[in-house]
């Protein structure tokens, strides 16, 4: 898998000079309160203050770290522009945009892509981001108590996926789950509302949520806080996988028939990588040309 290859590649030879830009992001959103603690927390300790302003304001004078951070940036983006010529784009990427009916919006130095195309009277969108990359905890998946798995209520998706992994490992294939991707699913008709779809996408694999429906299509798309506050006072409609089992299947026909297909599931993880690959990249020059500024 591209994603995990990239991962290893990045941390391989470096990884005591140099945390991934995945992993610091998941360290900032694990300990949001660690900075407001220091900045808060009174410094009470002369002996520490000592010795930090002592070789702050030596070192600040001089700006001597400025050189050497710089060479390292300019190493990492080498290195970074390398993996990237070494790369092709895979065949699902470059498939899905030539072949598919929706029309990708991503715009540099944002998180979210969207994906939009129109079916008769319908507007179709899928909204996805690489802040999944980041926060995304292995761990969490691996660690999950099975006593509790026999409780949930697995949608026929979520089943056909569990049968399909169970034979994976019968025929010997290495259990190498990708990670998972949220889609934000927005059908929308004039003046009738709009459906919307949380969703996975997962080993290839579309497993849907959760299937709501507001009469007022901003409420669905959750653009501004307002709205997104607005919608959690409305009744959204039964967890899906509680929904009987041929009520299930016709609504995940309704969206294939829409394009939330094979094709989509398999697309979106790649996309995600190759797009935080190319954030990285940019982060990495404008860090460099600041410190050089």
């Amino acid at each position: 898998m591209m994603m995990s290859l990239r991962a290893v590649a990045r941390s391989a030879p470096r990884t005591l000079t140099r945390l991934s830009s995945t992993a610091v992001r998941q360290s900032r959103v694990a300990q949001p309160s660690s900075l407001l603690k220091s900045s808060w927390a009174p410094l009470r300790s002369s002996q520490f203050a000592s010795a930090f302003s002592t070789s702050q304001l030596r070192q600040g004078r001089e700006a001597e770290v400025d050189e050497e951070l710089s060479l390292k940036l300019d190493s990492e983006i080498q290195y970074e522009s390398g993996l990237k010529e070494s790369e092709t784009l895979p065949a699902s990427v470059n498939d899905f945009l030539k072949n598919s009916p929706f029309k990708l919006k991503d715009t540099p130095g944002k998180e979210d892509v969207t994906l939009t195309r129109k079916f008769g009277k319908e507007t179709i969108s899928v909204t996805f981001s690489i802040s999944d990359l980041a926060d995304y905890d292995p761990d969490e998946v691996f660690n999950e108590d099975p006593a509790l798995e026999d409780e949930e209520i697995e949608s026929p998706e979520e089943k056909r996926l569990t049968e399909a992994e169970e034979e994976g490992l019968e025929d010997g294939e290495e259990n190498e789950s990708s990670i998972p991707c949220r889609l934000n699913i927005v059908v929308e008709k004039p003046d009738h509302g709009a459906l919307n779809i949380e969703a996975l996408a997962q080993n290839g694999q579309i497993l849907v949520e959760n299937f709501y429906y507001f009469k007022d299509p901003k409420l669905a798309h959750g653009e501004s806080a307002e709205s997104a506050h607005a919608a959690q006072d409305i009744y959204p409609g039964p967890p899906f996988g509680s929904l009987d089992e041929d009520l299930q299947i016709l609504m995940e026909r309704y969206l294939e028939e829409r394009g939330i297909t094979q094709a989509l599931a398999v697309f979106v993880p790649d996309y995600m990588d190759i797009k935080e690959q190319r954030e990285y990249q940019t982060w990495l020059k404008d860090v460099k040309s600041f410190i050089e500024a």
